[in-house]
Formats: C-alpha cells, structure tokens, sequence
C-alpha cells in the first residue's frame, strides 16, 4: 500500500515523486484549502474560549475529497506544507479532514523541508514529527485579527466616505507610512546653504578638498553673502599640508539574503517588483528542469523567512567552492556568522535564502533559466558565496590643509584586496573617485588654484519605493516575510497609493482620507509600536509563551471600546470631506471640498444642493489643487453598426467607453467580445463591467445569464473540450489554467 505525501504547491509533485519513488504518491492542497467563512465574520468570543468556524474555500471541496480518498487507501500520511505558519494551517487542516472521513485511525505526520532535494526529502520522510499547535494557534491569532479589522472596520468606512473600501490591520498601517512621508514632503521648507571646495596644487598634480572648519567652528554658510566674504579671505592666504594620515579599511561582506532584503537588493539591482521577486524565487524554489526535462531540480531555499543561519552543509558547501575557485586567500580562517539584531523578531524555524547547491554556479544553469530566473539566481548564488569570504581592504588617505584660519580636507580611497567583492561586485560608493598624490607629505606647501563656492537646498525626505517601504515595515516591525508582498499590492489596487513616475508611492486623496479617519478614530491599530508589539505577540505564542486566546480578549476589549465610539460618529453625519482653498466657481460662496463617488475622487462644493457644482481635479508638484475641466465627447470615424451614425468616446462611472453619438435614440455601447460563444445558448460572450470590477457574460442577457467572474484564456479544455480555460493567481503569484466546470476538474499549471 502507497504511502502518501501532501504538499502545498502542485509544482513540487514531480520533482518529489522522483526523489521517493513508486512507494509514494505525491499530492496537492493547491495552498490553504479551509478558512473563515466569506460572509460573516465566523468568530465567537465564548466564556470557555474563542470559537472559530472554518469551512472550505471556493472550489476546495473537490481537493479536500480527493485527498481524504486517497489517504484512506494509504498506511501512512505524511503533511509537507511549507515550513511556516501558514504551511502548518494547512498541513492540521487537512489532518482534520482526513481523520474525520476516515473510519480507521490513520499514522499521520508533518515533515518539514527548506529545500526541494534528495536529502532533505528523505531526512524529513525518515525523521518526521508532528504538528506544531503552538504554530497553528499563531496563525489563527493572526488571521482573527485581521478578520476583525477588516470585517468590523471597513462597512464604517463606506458609510463615512465610500463604499466598497478596506481597512486591514498591516495594511492600513503601511498606508499610513506612506501618507505620513507625503505631509512630512509637503511642509518641508527647503533652506539654503553652500558648501565650498578647493582646488590644490602640488607641483603638476591637482586634487580637490572641501572646506570644513573656520577655526573651530564647522562649516555653516546660509546664504551667498556669507559665501563670498569666505572666498575673498580665502584667496589672501597661503596653504599648506597639516597632516597625512594613511590606514586600511575593512568592508566586511553582506549577510546572506532574508525575505526583506532579497526583496531590497531585486528591486535596488534588478529592478523587480516585490511581487515578480516572490514569484521568480517561487518557482527557484520548486525546482527547474535542468538537464533531465522530466525532473525539475531547486535551486534555491524555502523564500519566506526571517533568518540569517546557514546550515553547516550550507557554509561547508561556500567554503569549499571558495577555496576552489578563488584561492584560499579569499577564504577567513572561521566561517562567517550572522544573526539579527533584537530578540524575538527571527522566525528561525528555516535558514536564509540560499542556492541549495554552491557548484551550481549561474554560468553553468542559465541556459536552463528564463533571463528573470537567471538574474534572480544569480543575485542569491552571489549574496550566499559573497558572505563566506574575507572582506574588502581599502587603502584610505585622509588629508587635512590649513591657511590660516581655514581648514580643508580630502580623503582618497583605493581598494587594496577585492574580498567578497570579487564574487558580489563594486558599488557605486565604492569606486576610487578621488585621486591624491602619491608623494605628499606634512608640511608641504600646496597652491590654492581655484575656489568653487555651490549654493545647495536642503532636500525633503524621499518617497517610499518598493524596497525602502519593505525596509522601513522590517525596522518598524510591521508585518512578515509572508504578508509585505500582498501588502503593496493590496494598497495600490484599493487605489490608497499610485507610483509616480520613479515608481515612487504617492497616496491618493481616497488614501490621504482614509488615513486621516482611521488615525483619528483607531489609534490603537494605527499605531506603528502597536502594531510591532503585536506582531511580537505572535511570535510568542508560535513559541508556546503566550496564550492565543489571552492576546485576542486583550485586543478586541480594546478594539471594541475604539471601534463603538468611531461606529458613533457615522450616525447622522455626512460623508468625509476633504476641504480645500479653491472657491467655487460657481456660486462663489463657498470652499470646494474633495469627495469620494463611486467613480473615484471629485471636487464639490459643500453647497449642495443650492449649488451643484462638481469638477475633476489634479495636484500640482507645488501640492496645489487645480481644476480639471471636462473633455467634450470626441467623435471616431468608425460608424454605429446599428444606426450607422459615428462612434465617440466618453467618460462614465467605470472609465473611458465607447457608445453612439446618436443618443438617446440608439443605444448602442461598443463591448470587447471574446473569440468563443456562450456554451448555453450560443450568443456572444461580452466583457461588462460593474462596481465590483469587470467579468465576462453572455450579450443576450437578461435570458441567459451565463457569467465568468475571473480572467479567462481563451484555449479549449483538454478533458472536457469547454472554449475556454480560467486563469487563477495564487498569493505566490503562481498561475493556475482550470476548467470552470466543476464535474470536468482539470487544471494545470501556467507555464
């Protein structure tokens, strides 16, 4: 009898069948498979504990049946979801569901793996456990938390500014990063100062120093004025060397990748969005075909994690590739350790993110990769290699010159030894850019040839990318490896943040609005050090040193008492309003205010109704509100198939359409069909759109109310021979081709 081993992903069966051979069958939970229900709320705070009702997720029945069956033919079951929280839910779910179908008492384990290879399966299979319940009970701590946010704050947020709106308990609070730096930009008041340099020479070599004291005093020149009675002194006097001081400097290598800085250093030297760097890694992860096209083999180590370590195999396998390939002049007597600083933050159930194997070097897999794998791969190989070597030595020259009062000074810096620069390469900071000459020394008098005075402004703080947003949610402790990802996307497609045109975030006025409500109503769960410290709580109860339940009655009395005062100043009230200092041009009474429709974002005037007036608008880079007027309807040479007058483009509710200019007496509104026909009743299949997005459907509704709500592709059922396939995006970002008739069941994996 088989024994049978379940996994999350389906993209791990073959490489795992292949390592275990024909004595297993290899299934999938295709990720979580049950989990609170999607209309209520599905938790109960009882005197004897917290209740939480879990039901399957849409389209999970079939799975969850499809393994209880096959666990019933199997002697033993062993649960391999990732190793981390959310793995752990799903491995006690679908141990539940086994040991309720099953009449006989099964042998049922949880094994744990970083990575896909023929050790670490078979250590885990040789060596398996049992669930972690302090793990699962963190998880459910987690995802009752974010139920509750979620679910109890955002029906207040339709009725104070506008419906379909979120709040989330990490989401909200990145928001809050982002809209907190936009107002810190837009009081910042720029001041000026100047820096001054000197152009030195000594014989027929020039070098350039700057001006740093006056005496005792630093350097501190405000205005133009001030700068110009310094040049003037200075060009009086006479200079000459005070001191040359020459060290080394040691540039120690970079620690081997986490999840936050593997998505800092994608995004920094790739240029990956956090969202393609998980994907790309996902799929290093689960394994490539390599030189066997049947057997996919991983690249790389479990991507979701907290920490530094590296196993011994791991520094063993650097260490020996090192000595191999770059002389053991670049290998430290003693491996190279790191850890994190502060307690309680490393989740370090799993290593760093490293290649499985050191000798699969870029060069030899990349023809193998997608140029995206391969540049992933490449930055990972390097990170984990780079960290096990010595570091860079750098020669420093530190001169310093007086005349007089004035003191100048210049550092030059040449690398002496490349270290674990000659695998991770040369920053920009670290290139030679000043040249110094080779033979000066005290006491040598130089010539002051050229003065150049700058006038500079202080800069306000930079906008968040992608990667100092994840860095600054890391320092602030806010969220996990697992969730940054699904954060940035989630507070970009809720349209609370746009990028600007470095791909920088901006709130919008719905983020700015939200923000603000929230602040003032929910301190609590808006508070950045809250928000950390609960994020700590977790922690400590996935260690078993803190109750789930205590954390949960804790956090709701409060939640309660915040959320029952914000639910009573909805009552009675109007919409949020942002006002602004534009007076309404039409009645001339009063200051327009921003508002939120269904449509997005407009000018009104408070007025209303004895005045009307209603605009779009933009904000200017000085953060000045302008109106925005109107573009008239513009006429297409294209004619109406129905009466044959021209087309014309117009702006609705949902966006930009196209219908008759013939109106009201034809309607007719241009839809996108799609290549295949309505398999019930053979009409055109249209894409509409609605105030919950867009889907496709069936032109002759209302008589037949065929409707996909999800992304299709337009490529025939192998099994079934239905038109058209449904497209899926799991929060991996991995892509799922499956029938949409639930009796047929197929799916596959997008390539």
């Amino acid at each position: 009898m088989k024994k049978l081993v379940i996994v999350e992903s389906p993209a791990k069966i073959k490489t795992i069948s292949k390592i275990l051979g024909n004595d297993f069958r290899i299934m999938s939970t295709m990720g979580h498979v049950m989990d609170l229900p999607p209309k209520k709320i599905g938790v109960s705070i009882e005197k004897s504990g917290i209740d939480i009702e879990y039901v399957p997720i849409k389209d999970k029945d079939r799975v969850i049946a499809e393994i209880c069956k096959a666990a019933q033919g199997a002697d033993t079951v062993f649960l391999g979801p990732d190793p981390d929280r959310e793995g752990e839910i799903i491995a006690w779910h679908i141990e539940n569901q086994i040991k309720k179908a099953s009449k006989k008492s099964k042998k049922i384990y949880r094994i744990f793996f970083n990575e896909i290879t023929a050790p670490a399966i078979n250590d885990a299979i040789e060596n398996p456990g049992e669930i972690d319940l302090d793990k699962v009970k963190a998880q459910q701590a987690r995802r009752i938390l974010d139920r509750w946010v979620g679910y109890e704050v955002s029906p207040v947020l339709w009725k104070k500014i506008s419906p379909g709106l979120s709040a989330g308990r990490v989401q909200s609070v990145a928001l809050r990063l982002v809209v907190d730096r936009e107002e810190a930009i837009r009081a910042f008041k720029p001041e000026e100062y100047w820096t001054i340099d000197g152009i030195f020479k000594k014989k027929k070599d020039s070098f350039v120093a700057a001006l740093t004291h006056i005496g005792k005093k630093k350097l501190d020149v405000k205005n133009k004025k001030s700068a110009d009675k310094i040049v003037a002194d200075l060009k009086k006097e006479s200079f000459v060397i005070d001191s040359v001081e020459d060290k080394k400097r040691n540039k120690n290598p970079l620690a081997p990748f986490m999840t936050s800085s593997l998505q800092q250093a994608s995004y920094n030297r790739l240029g990956f969005s956090v969202k393609k760097t998980m994907q790309v890694a996902q799929k290093l992860y689960e394994g490539i075909p390599l030189d066997d096209p049947s057997t996919p083999v991983a690249l790389i180590t479990y991507m979701r994690t907290d920490s530094l370590r590296l196993s011994d195999t791991a520094i063993k396998s650097a260490r020996g590739y090192i000595s191999k390939a770059y002389s053991k002049e670049y290998l430290p007597p003693k491996a190279n350790v790191y850890g994190k600083k502060g307690k309680g933050k490393a989740q370090d159930a799993h290593e760093a993110v490293r290649p499985v194997n050191a000798n699969l070097t870029p060069q030899s897999v990349k023809r193998h990769l997608s140029p995206d794998e391969a540049k992933l791969y490449t930055l990972i190989w390097q990170r984990f290699v780079a960290c096990q070597m010595k570091p860079a030595v750098y020669a420093q020259r530190v001169v310093v010159i007086k005349g007089g009062e004035f003191i100048f000074k210049a550092t030059g810096s040449t690398l002496m030894f490349d270290g674990f620069l000659k695998v991770y390469g040369v920053e920009d900071d670290d290139k030679d850019k000043v040249k110094l000459p080779a033979d000066i020394k005290a006491k040598d008098p130089v010539d002051l040839s050229k003065i150049d005075p700058k006038q500079h402004f202080t800069q306000p703080p930079p906008r968040y990318t992608e990667a100092s947003l994840v860095k600054e949610m890391e320092k602030e402790g806010i969220g996990r490896p697992s969730t940054y990802s699904s954060t940035l996307s989630t507070i970009q497609a809720r349209d609370y943040t746009k990028l600007d045109e470095k791909k920088r975030f901006i709130p919008t006025e719905l983020g700015s609005a939200v923000t603000k409500l929230l602040v003032e109503n929910l301190p609590h769960i808006m508070d950045t050090k809250f928000t950390a410290h609960m994020e700590e709580d977790l922690d400590k109860i996935a260690q078993g040193d803190l109750e789930r339940d205590k954390l949960l009655r804790e956090f709701y009395k409060q939640f309660q008492d915040d959320l029952k005062k914000f639910k009573g100043t909805t009552k009675g009230t109007a919409k949020a309003a942002m006002p602004t200092e534009l007076n309404c041009p039409k009645c001339k009474k009063q200051k327009l205010n921003i508002r939120f429709g269904r449509s997005g974002e407009f000018l009104g005037c408070p007025g209303f109704p004895d005045c009307d007036f209603t605009s779009n608008f933009k904000r200017t880079e000085e953060n000045k509100i302008e109106i925005v007027k109107t573009e008239p309807p513009k006429l297409l040479k294209e004619k109406c198939p129905k009466c044959s007058e021209p087309l014309r483009t117009l702006t609705g509710r949902f966006g930009e359409f196209t219908a008759c200019s013939g109106y009201p007496k034809c309607k007719y509104i241009k839809q996108e069909t799609a290549g295949f026909k309505c398999p019930k009743d053979k009409g055109d299949v249209v894409r509409r759109v609605w105030r919950g997005g867009k889907f496709w459907g069936c032109g002759n509704y209302p008589k037949c109310k065929f409707a996909v709500f999800d992304e299709i592709e337009e490529k025939k059922c192998p099994k079934c021979k239905l038109p058209f396939l449904i497209k899926k995006t799991n929060k991996e970002g991995q892509v799922t081709l499956r029938c949409s008739d639930k009796e047929c069941g197929y799916i596959k994996e997008a390539k």
